[in-house]
């Protein structure tokens, strides 16, 4: 596909039409990041605010030291993790994301070009025009693909929310927020205090 004919593809935040794969993201050369959700191209959101920034920042300094010799590395966008993980083809993967944030305890899943498969944990951190993409799309392929855990955190609100698979279906914590430090079932013994993270934003 012509670089100007993607362009087009992607003016708006999904496209209806259209199934690609994980091959033909290969071969895309375009000013701005897409996405790839079973088979359809979504934008990217503008270049990340500045909360949005601190905090992941935050979080992934804190997953760092805390995995510091441990089996499990933490990456951070852009970064390219390809779900889900029944076939190692990239001619056969429609699903190619960014996660803000993610985990990964099995070493066998990561190659040169990032992630095939399932992260243990997801952090998406929302942005003004990616909230529908991260809550509904994501939450489907995340759930399908068998990810662990995955957290949405509203960065202006300063809250965060804790999906859990149980059984093969997400289950939703309680909202958390300042005065709360959370702990991660995926990643055992990660303690995050979110008074910490939430405590420069604007």
């Amino acid at each position: 596909m012509e670089k100007q004919e993607l362009k087009n593809k992607v003016e708006e935040p999904f496209v209806e039409y259209g199934e690609y794969t994980y091959a033909d993201y290969l071969t895309w050369q375009l000013d701005e990041m897409v996405e790839l959700i079973k088979g359809k191209v979504f934008k990217q959101a503008a270049a990340p605010r500045v909360n949005h920034q601190r905090v992941s920042m935050k979080i992934s300094g804190e997953l760092f030291t805390f995995l510091k010799g441990k089996k499990c590395e933490v990456f951070s966008a852009p970064f390219d993790v390809r779900l889900p993980s029944k076939s190692k083809k990239n001619e056969d993967i429609t699903t190619v994301v960014q996660p803000d944030n993610c985990v990964i305890c099995d070493p066998e899943k990561l190659d040169d070009l990032g992630c095939i498969g399932a992260p243990d944990l997801i952090i998406e951190i929302l942005s003004p025009g990616n909230n529908k993409k991260e809550i509904q799309n994501k939450f489907e392929v995340y759930e399908e693909s068998g990810v662990k855990e995955y957290w949405v955190i509203h960065p202006n609100e300063c809250t965060l929310l804790i999906y859990t698979l149980t059984k093969g279906k997400y289950q939703g914590s309680r909202l958390f927020t300042f005065g709360d430090k959370v702990t991660s079932q995926a990643v055992e013994g990660f303690v995050l205090d979110l008074d910490s993270v939430f405590e420069n934003i604007q």
